[in-house]
């Protein structure tokens, strides 16, 4: 049977070829995931050498004899670290960990005081792109009559193959709680109140094969901020998917093709979303955790005002640093899932 690792290392070897001719880069849409494929799989490859290095020089340090002893018992430790480090690495990855994201947040239960709470995660998320060096866009948004957001959809893109948007924010999904004195409350009284985040692995148009004759597409008066094209011309686009039910609303955009455009960039994100679903309970032991991360019925985090204090309910993180994480300090609540994720991975369990 061929040793999964040997399989990496050849195809490392062979896509550092092929991203070396010149004629490769005239598609760009391959060579883009050629660049991401040979990324996500250098990191392991370096690792393989790098043990196979210390293997050599632990066999020199043992035929020197009992005076190298001390060197040999070291260099063991370190091919042993290596070796758990690449069990790790060789845990299979999510196919769409390597996308770009849609990422839709919603006011859930409390009003006015969810849809400022929905703006607060928007500006944690904002933040957070800015400190790992990705791009938002603005794909839709409706404002709360307070401030923050009823609904918004944000457009999340990596400039770095090696820093993908999805492997980290997939994580997000579910149903987010605050705990605190809401600006309406007059008695100083904790509410508590929810927003939903739901992340769409963002789908090219390969990615996703949709029928015209699939689409039902219904255009009618935007309501709300908008400009004087608001409620005088019909470019508000709301489509539906036949098959499935799936149906997208847009109306921040004055023409109705702007409108149309962005309805069709989040359908097929919802779709992938979808088929991705129904891939993970067809195998629920390898992606068991990307149904539920998928999932808003579930409280995932806690973000408690008055303790200043987040909790993360699926790896049991827990911080006083609210203020950091909202702006922005996401990573280490992320990586406990991460490690979770890989963890129960390793135990062949379904994770967080």
């Amino acid at each position: 049977m061929a040793d999964p690792l040997d399989d990496l290392i050849g195809e490392h070897a062979d896509l550092e070829a092929r991203l070396a001719d010149p004629a490769v880069h005239a598609d760009q849409a391959v060579a883009r995931e050629l660049g991401r494929r040979y990324a996500e799989i250098g990191p392991v490859v370096a690792a393989a050498h790098e043990r196979d290095a210390l293997r050599g020089d632990l066999a020199v340090a043992r035929e020197m004899g009992p005076e190298m002893a001390d060197e040999a018992a070291e260099l063991q430790a370190q091919i042993e670290v290596l070796d758990a480090r690449i069990r790790e690495m060789m845990i299979p990855k999510d196919p769409a960990d390597a996308k770009d994201v849609i990422l839709e947040v919603k006011g859930g239960e409390g009003g006015d005081e969810a849809a400022l709470f929905a703006g607060d995660l928007v500006r944690m998320y904002t933040r957070y792109a800015e400190r790992q060096g990705w791009k938002t866009e603005l794909v839709s948004a409706t404002e709360g009559e307070m401030g923050g957001y009823k609904d918004i959809q944000l457009a999340v893109k990596s400039r770095d193959p090696a820093n993908p948007v999805y492997g980290r924010l997939k994580y997000e999904g579910g149903v987010h709680r605050v705990q605190r004195v809401p600006v309406t409350e007059s008695q100083g009284r904790i509410h508590t109140s929810a927003a939903g985040v739901l992340v769409l692995p963002e789908a090219e148009e390969v990615d996703v094969e949709i029928n015209q004759n699939d689409l039902r597409i219904d255009v009618y008066r935007s309501s709300g901020p908008g400009g004087q094209s608001v409620n005088t011309t019909d470019s508000a686009v709301r489509i539906t998917h036949l098959p499935t039910g799936v149906t997208v609303s847009m109306q921040n955009e004055k023409s109705q093709l702007q409108n149309r455009e962005a309805g069709m960039r989040v359908l097929r994100s919802r779709l992938l979303a979808l088929a991705l679903e129904e891939q993970a309970a067809k195998d629920s032991a390898a992606r068991g955790s990307q149904i539920r991360t998928m999932d808003r019925s579930e409280k995932v985090r806690t973000y408690n005002f008055p303790d200043n204090r987040v909790a993360d309910h699926r790896s049991g993180y827990k911080a006083n640093n609210l203020n950091q994480v909202l702006d922005g300090d996401l990573d280490p609540v992320i990586q406990s899932l991460v490690d979770a994720g890989n963890e129960a991975a390793l135990k062949g369990d379904d994770g967080p």
